[in-house]
This record gives structure tokens, sequence and C-alpha cells, in this order.
């Protein structure tokens, strides 16, 4: 299957879900220049399957930098860790936010590999961040 097979129905319940939201680094649909994906989170060509169980919604940067990846090297430990599974983890057990809002902080080797891999902070998003921040739209959770 591709994500073509994913139905508008499918897809809805999993915008619903994530509260139209980037399930990785939280950015905002309501803010994005583009639609966010509905992605696998278990990759297709790893036995995913395309259930609301191995479906994440993601925005395009974390959705290209993630693409059929689900492990990195941890930058502290230098042992291969599992991305964060938005499905069998919670968020906040893995990130925080820093001082201002602006950057996510990895709080585990999961968390740690999710930021670097999928670079959870990039300016773009640091940037749009502060500025929502500054208008009580920013952390969206």
């Amino acid at each position: 299957m591709t994500a073509k097979s994913i139905s508008e129905k499918l897809r809805q319940i999993v915008t619903e879900r994530a509260k139209g939201c980037c399930e990785y680094c939280l950015s905002q649909e309501t803010y994005s220049t583009q639609r966010l994906s509905v992605e696998h989170i278990i990759p297709i060509w790893k036995n995913g399957e395309t259930t609301v169980d191995n479906l994440a919604l993601a925005c395009q940067g974390c959705n290209n930098y993630k693409h059929t990846k689900t492990q990195a090297i941890d930058p502290i430990t230098s042992q291969v860790t599992d991305l964060y599974h938005p499905r069998q983890q919670q968020w906040k057990e893995h990130f925080t936010w820093n001082d201002d809002y602006s950057e996510i902080i990895g709080l585990t080797p999961t968390g740690r590999v999710t930021v670097e891999l999928l670079k959870l902070n990039r300016q773009g998003v640091v940037n749009l961040r502060r500025i929502l921040y500054t208008t009580g739209n920013h952390p969206p959770l």
C-alpha cells in the first residue's frame, strides 16, 4: 500500500486525534503553509500497516527527515535507539520545552534521537514558535 491508499476518513481520524498538530514537533496545521501528512510510523516495507495504530500526523519537515527510519544513534550513549512512536509513547515522557518554549529538548534516548534525526528545532519552526508564543498560540498542547 502507498500513502494514496489512506482514505479521507482515516486522514480525518488521525488529524483529529493529533488535534491538528505534527505529532513529532507539534507544529500546528493551522499555521502551516502546507497540509500535514499522514505517515506510517512503521514503514510499509518493514511490515507496517495502514491502520490508525500505525499512522501519525506529521509536518512535511518531520515526515521528510524521518522518511522510513525507525531508529538512530543516541548522541549521548552512542546506542542504537528507537525513534519516538506516537501511538505507543507519550510526548511529555520523552520531550520538554526550553525556557521560552521555542526549542524541544529530548529527555530520554528516544527523545534525543528523535530531536536529532527529525531536526525538531529547524530554524523556521523555532522562529514560528517564538511568534506564536507571543500571541498565546504556542505551545499547542
